[in-house]
């Protein structure tokens, strides 16, 4: 009989203690790992919320401001940017695309963004995925709204539903724009980032909510057109309706023609009056404020790792304090086996092989307690924080970790091998009184 079939047997004999060693073992290792799952997939999603933007642009703040209401809908504005300054930067002949954004209302506590249909063409998130609508389509009337998909299942809305803002953010509101009703055009498929809690109204729309004087856009067109020429023609005026001319947004995502003049560009908006009207500023990178907004909050990161650390250790402690209470109590069952020929470090190999086998079932019994917590879990988890925890295979991180696990496990197995190697025979053959 091998050292570990006589330690899987030896533990089958104490089976209520081993039970709850092995349950402690395993919801440290559950926690250790859920941490580092939550942690790794929360930067992931945070990072993915916004994809294909090279620049964000609003009112002169601080750069981080700027990220969290601009695109994750937290905090407010300091202050607006004029639309005449957004005409103008777009005019730059480095941009190939700019999508206004203007918020400030809500629906029930949801943020409400007045946009225009270039928003569901050019804003990307994830690996740089498009936009895609689970039913509908976007806004062409300006009565119509389109929503994110946690909205739609939170709230029940359908398509054709009546839908009506309040103003100002948050869960409370004064004033309800009652006197202009939208009715459901779409609704997104899920993205996992904010936009699944935001609902989107043409800009021109908000404008019209507030009594800001609206006018139509004033393009010059050749009035000599022929037929196709008059289909665009219709198209544009259509275009024209959903976005208007407000006097103020939020902030404006810019796509541009090639990467290199990102930094060209977001240098001239940050310093250039003529470029923005003498309005002042701010043009962010988005990656590079997310790198540094992620590195702002590493500290908590850290503190939580630390924490299932933590637990981890007390895990193995229960166990070391379980094999040495069992130590005192298998005298008698080492000094019989030391009588039949077991050498000294092969009862220290007994211990450090019992400490192993429990170390490593309660691992594998906390791997699977992870996903099955997390497959009972995901939706709510999603629903309640944004959160998208995809079930996925051990990273190379998590079996490092669980690895760790293992060799504290042994380490910590020495230590009542050391004891028992240092009993004699006479020791446990002894009645003590």
């Amino acid at each position: 009989m091998n050292m570990f079939t006589l330690a899987q047997k030896s533990l089958l004999n104490r089976k209520s203690t081993v039970l709850l060693t092995l349950l402690t073992i395993a919801v440290s290792v559950m926690l250790l790992l859920g941490v580092e799952r939550i942690r790794t997939q929360a930067k992931a999603s945070f990072a993915n919320t916004i994809s294909g933007t090279d620049l964000i642009v609003g009112a002169r703040t601080g750069s981080t401001n700027l990220l969290l209401y601009s695109v994750f809908r937290i905090g407010h504005a300091t202050h607006n940017v004029s639309w005449q300054s957004y005409e103008n930067i777009k005019k730059h002949r480095t941009v190939k695309w700019a999508i206004p954004l203007s918020l400030g209302d809500s629906h029930k506590g949801f943020p409400v963004l007045g946009t225009t249909t270039d928003y569901f063409e050019h804003y990307k998130f994830g690996n740089k995925q498009h936009l895609t609508f689970a039913q509908g389509h976007a806004f062409e009337k300006p009565s119509d709204i389109v929503l994110g998909a946690a909205i739609a299942k939170k709230l029940g809305y359908k398509l054709n539903d009546k839908i009506v803002v309040s103003h100002g953010a948050g869960n409370t509101s004064f004033h309800h724009h009652d006197e202009h009703p939208f009715t459901v055009a779409g609704i997104l498929k899920p993205t996992g980032t904010p936009l699944d809690k935001t609902l989107h109204l043409p800009i021109i729309a908000i404008d019209k909510m507030h009594g800001s004087s609206t006018n139509t856009q004033n393009h010059d067109h050749d009035h000599d057109h022929d037929h196709d020429h008059d289909h665009d023609h219709d198209h544009h005026n259509h275009d024209i309706d959903l976005i208007g001319e407000p006097k103020q947004i939020t902030a404006f995502l810019l796509g541009l023609n090639s990467r290199i003049g990102v930094l060209s560009l977001q240098r001239s908006i940050n310093t250039d009056a003529n470029l923005t009207k003498n309005e002042a500023l701010l043009a962010i990178i988005p990656g590079l404020t997310l790198r540094q907004l992620w590195e702002m909050l590493s500290m908590v990161e850290q503190v939580l790792l630390v924490i299932s650390g933590f637990v981890v250790v007390s895990g193995l402690l229960g166990m070391l304090t379980s094999l040495l209470t069992s130590l005192n109590q298998r005298r008698r069952e080492l000094a019989i086996l030391r009588s039949l020929g077991a050498r000294p470090w092969q009862i220290g190999m007994l211990l450090v092989s019992e400490s192993v086998l429990l170390t490593a079932t309660g691992c594998i019994i906390g791997i699977g307690l992870l996903y099955a917590v997390q497959l009972a879990t995901a939706a709510q988890l999603q629903e309640l924080s944004g959160l998208q925890l995809s079930l996925t295979w051990l990273t190379q991180h998590e079996i490092l970790l669980i690895a760790g696990v293992l060799l504290s496990g042994l380490l910590v197995g020495l230590i009542p091998a050391w004891r028992a190697y240092k009993y004699s025979l006479s020791d446990g053959m002894s009645i003590r009184v």
